[in-house]
């Protein structure tokens, strides 16, 4: 099952020519999940020939302009889609006014159901979403408005199905080898039960994909992005600017690669939500802040399209 990760917009405050504000957004094999909705987001979908109707559900992080104001013209597309399915957009509280308040002074004509969950008590972490072998759940960060992290964890495959095995125990192949690899007992004709542990490897983890921005390094945050395979993680500013980044409450990308060594089993770690006072040349000193904490840091550019792959 494919997973990969685009990269709509990765700037933080304003838009630049080349460089949209921040949103991720997420396909893993039928499933399209969009983190954030910048300013920008509607033409690099459009670039990368990603489907508008095919995506699933929309997790907002907060409120400030430079993450939601794409929002309303993505929505506005939904009067030229053909679409039967709910689009599930899940944020902090304001969202719903938000959405609310853009359909109903655009006169927007949706049809299809649009389904606006505000998250409860976001101090506190919780699934917000779960879909067939995974679950979306919410990290308080620490920002100047309420804000959350977003985690997409898979569930645990079942392990390696060794047909030697199966043949040696008697199991006849066809069906019987299917239920064993779903996890399923099966009796055979002489009586037998063969269990799947008898024929199968332990169980591989699933992966892990989880979206940080605008927050203060906090405690506790390493713990939930560990063993990301993807590690998405704002790296606003440099460190000699640490004193105005804390006061606006943001990591520097020196945080952001502390964050990914101190977390363990991060395999790869792009950096996003770059301060606009940065050209393109000059991001190369963020990444070198965050590499020297954590070498697996990279940039992320817009329009970028980053492979997760499993582990195993």
């Amino acid at each position: 099952m494919n997973m990969e990760a685009f990269v709509l917009g990765s700037g933080g405050m304003m838009p630049l020519p080349g460089r949209h504000l921040t949103s991720v957004l997420l396909r893993r094999e039928g499933n399209l999940f969009l983190f954030d909705c910048g300013e920008g987001t509607q033409v690099s979908l459009r670039a990368l020939n990603l489907k508008w109707k095919k995506i699933d559900a929309i997790f907002i992080s907060h409120t400030h302009a430079d993450h939601i104001t794409g929002l309303p013209g993505m929505l506005m597309l939904s009067s030229q889609v053909d679409r039967s399915e709910p689009l599930y957009i899940i944020g902090p509280p304001r969202v719903r006014e938000f959405v609310e308040a853009s359909r109903r002074v655009l006169e927007m004509y949706i049809n299809f159901e649009i389904i606006v969950q505000e998250i409860e008590n976001p101090s506190v972490p919780r699934v917000v979403y779960t879909g067939d072998g995974f679950t979306v759940r919410t990290v308080p960060l620490k920002h100047t408005r309420v804000c959350v992290g977003y985690i997409l964890e898979e569930q645990p495959r079942p392990g390696i199905f060794f047909p030697e095995k199966a043949v040696e125990l008697g199991v006849p192949r066809g069906p019987l080898w299917s239920q064993l690899q779903r996890g399923e007992s099966v009796e055979l004709a002489d009586g037998r039960v063969v269990e799947p542990r008898d024929v199968m490897g332990d169980a591989r983890r699933g992966r892990k994909f989880s979206y940080i921005t605008d927050t203060l390094p906090i405690a506790g945050l390493a713990a939930e992005v560990e063993n990301s395979d993807l590690l998405i993680c704002e790296g606003m500013f440099e460190r000699s600017l640490r004193e105005a980044a804390y006061e606006k409450k943001h990591m520097t990308a020196e945080d952001a690669g502390k964050l990914a060594s101190e977390a363990g089993g991060v395999r790869k770690m792009g950096l996003i939500h770059y301060s606009p006072r940065y050209t393109n040349r000059d991001l190369k000193l963020l990444e070198r802040e965050a590499r020297q904490l954590f070498p697996e840091s990279f940039l992320t550019k817009d329009r970028q399209t980053i492979p997760i792959p499993y582990v195993d």
